[in-house]
């Protein structure tokens, strides 16, 4: 069972900042996903020149791209899949870093799309696609995830699994970028996958694919994306990266109203980011009804959830689901859940930022609190 701590992490002591350094903008990677969002309105809103911080935003290809920059300081910080995290503080498929997370961006908004074809061979859940497989002997379906340390991996092995499909042995599963999953979907290249909006809605716009599953529906209030920087980052330049969190929140929060979604897709159509991307598509996810495909639809109002249910604060129970994901799906062993638990505990915490006095001491008694119970 996951212990957390309540104690600060270690980090490397604050060092004096030049004036040129503090000067330079933070860095900040992204994937123009549509859960991008509250970075890019606290942009086009000007939050951050509001808390006196200046960012210069990075459209990267991947997560995997991600990653590397971070690794390698060609980036300070990033919006990325919560479970990077973890992976990167242990060194699974890269050299161990100490990443921090401090601040999510969103629960849930990611969904389940298979090919159009499947729905025509009388697939409607995980249960009619085993039947299927059952009755293909010769062919092996193929499913795509954006990265085996993420939600959507974990989200789509637990539906595969729910249908009695054996995950490793009877279907493959491929690391795909999000923009190329509509492409192979047409090409017949993958029979569906896990991915954020607008993709999904890309694709039931296209004809190639529909919507079997959300993220919400298989795992409620998972945190999906993060605010990721270093501890030397924060060591250097903790008062800026403090004032980019509270710019998030107070973008997050703007998200998180109904009212505002329809602006929020206009804003992000207006970024330049989204190619091949129009604002009905972005508001089918953010502003509803969300079309599944083949005449069904679902009310989309949570989603996303960018500010309520105290989605912002890395908490413990968010970062237990994340570890527990780890070893569930075989990307830790059992074994190694102690030391996991202690990765954790130090990247998984926004406790690592300055607080006011007030702040603090809420945040004392919730952490007093939230002792008596990990055990």
């Amino acid at each position: 069972m996951l212990v957390m701590h309540a104690t600060m992490p270690k980090v490397t002591p604050r060092t004096q900042v030049s004036s040129t350094e503090a000067a330079q903008p933070i860095r900040v990677g992204f994937k123009p996903l549509t859960d991008c969002a509250p970075l890019l309105v606290a942009k086009d809103k000007e939050l951050f020149r509001k808390h006196g911080v200046r960012v210069e935003l990075s459209c990267e290809v991947g997560w995997a791209t991600i990653r590397e920059k971070l690794l390698y300081g060609q980036l300070d910080a990033a919006h990325a899949i919560a479970g990077l995290a973890l992976a990167m503080r242990l060194g699974l498929s890269c050299q161990s870093c100490r990443v921090v997370a401090p601040f999510v961006f969103n629960l849930h908004g990611n969904a389940i799309t298979l090919s159009r074809d499947l729905w025509d061979l009388g697939v409607r859940d995980a249960v009619s696609l085993k039947k299927l497989i059952r009755n293909t002997p010769t062919r092996r379906f193929t499913f795509s995830t954006v990265s085996k340390f993420s939600s959507h991996y974990f989200v789509l092995r637990q539906w595969l699994a729910s249908g009695g499909i054996d995950v490793n042995q009877d279907v493959r599963i491929v690391v795909l970028p999000p923009t190329q999953i509509v492409g192979n979907l047409q090409a017949g290249l993958i029979d569906g996958g896990c991915v954020g909006e607008p993709y999904n809605s890309s694709a039931v716009v296209s004809g190639a694919g529909w919507i079997a599953a959300t993220s919400e529906q298989l795992a409620p209030n998972h945190p999906e994306k993060v605010f990721l920087t270093t501890e030397a980052l924060i060591a250097k330049r903790s008062d800026q990266v403090t004032a980019i969190i509270n710019a998030l929140k107070e973008a997050c929060a703007f998200c998180d109203q109904p009212e505002n979604r329809p602006e929020v897709a206009g804003i992000l159509i207006r970024s330049g980011f989204f190619h091949h991307q129009n604002e009905d598509i972005l508001r089918r996810s953010l502003c509803g009804p969300l079309e599944l495909g083949c005449g069904r639809v679902v009310d989309s109002s949570t989603f996303y959830i960018f500010h309520r249910r105290d989605a912002n604060e890395p908490t413990w129970q968010r970062g237990r689901w994340l570890m527990e994901q780890f070893v569930e799906h075989g990307l830790i062993t059992p074994a190694e859940r102690a030391e996991a638990a202690r990765a954790l505990a130090e990247c998984w915490t926004s406790n690592v930022l300055p607080l006011s006095p007030k702040s603090a001491a809420a945040k004392t008694a919730r952490n007093q609190n939230k002792n008596k119970n990990l055990i």
